[in-house]
């Protein structure tokens, strides 16, 4: 009995020291880390610490498509320009449900350069006035930006 004991905790430590080698070279990859500085600490005011960052500034940071059938697609842009002192990077961006779909540079964007964010709803399955966000993640003054849409959908 105290030998079966000895080899499942044998077993379970060889799982997680595997697991954790694991988690250290998929954080690897992605985007390269020398980009990202952020000086944000709980003793630097926060205008210190954000001068030299990027920012993302949008035009605007809501769409409303109106009136639309169930089953249609639309697509809006939201430009923004970054105003900041730093290259912007996006590492991601997510929409609240599978029906809003972004699609974000992948590429760092220069201070005085503007971009787009593509938003696309899909309104299959979807009725009445619907309400979606995206999230953008970056390495800005922000850092979360969050954009928003709506449209009121009618039944096929």
């Amino acid at each position: 009995m105290k030998i079966r004991h000895i080899f499942f905790a044998a077993i379970y430590s060889s799982v997680l020291l595997i697991s954790c080698a694991d988690d250290k070279q998929k954080k690897s990859k992605g985007l390269d880390t020398s980009l990202i500085n952020n000086p944000r600490t709980a003793d630097v005011p926060e205008e210190v610490a954000t001068k030299g960052l990027a920012t993302m500034d949008f035009a605007d940071t809501a769409y409303d498509f109106g009136k639309m059938h169930e089953g249609e697609s639309a697509s809006y842009e939201f430009k923004f320009t970054n105003n900041g002192k730093a290259p912007l990077l996006i590492s991601n961006a997510a929409g609240s449900c599978g029906c809003t779909v972004p699609d974000y540079p992948h590429e760092p964007i220069e201070p005085g350069k503007s971009a787009t964010v593509n938003v696309k709803f899909n309104s299959t399955g979807k009725t009445g006035l619907q309400h979606k966000s995206v999230n953008i993640f970056t390495n800005s003054n922000k850092g979360t930006h969050v954009l928003n849409i709506t449209a009121d959908v009618a039944e096929q």
